[in-house]
């Protein structure tokens, strides 16, 4: 049985609700070396790991996203959508006209 859908508020939420204490303690410094490990373990998934594997590690890489803005005072929701709401950042269009080997 699959979880229902959850918003990017709602797992905001959750994160802060289940680790935000020990998180604030870790502080950014800590909390961004546990998030870096886990890119880098989303990294070995994606070369070699199964589907369980990289759909855990990307669950884990938001997890410690979500962290990291909740200890900074950043609220993921509204910061997607001042950046991305009105298209992409580079040729503010819906789909995406930016050259491949550029960043948006």
């Amino acid at each position: 049985m699959s979880a229902a859908p959850m918003t990017l508020d709602a797992l905001q939420t959750l994160i802060r609700r289940m680790y935000h204490a020990k998180d604030a303690s870790r502080g950014v410094d800590g909390t961004f070396m546990w998030f870096a490990a886990e890119v880098g373990e989303l990294a070995e998934a994606l070369r070699s790991g199964t589907a369980a594997e990289r759909q855990g590690e990307f669950a884990d890489v938001l997890a410690w996203l979500v962290t990291l803005a909740n200890i900074t005072g950043i609220d993921l929701a509204d910061a997607i959508a001042a950046k991305y709401g009105q298209g992409c950042p580079g040729c503010q269009q819906f789909e995406c006209v930016c050259p491949i080997g550029g960043k948006p």
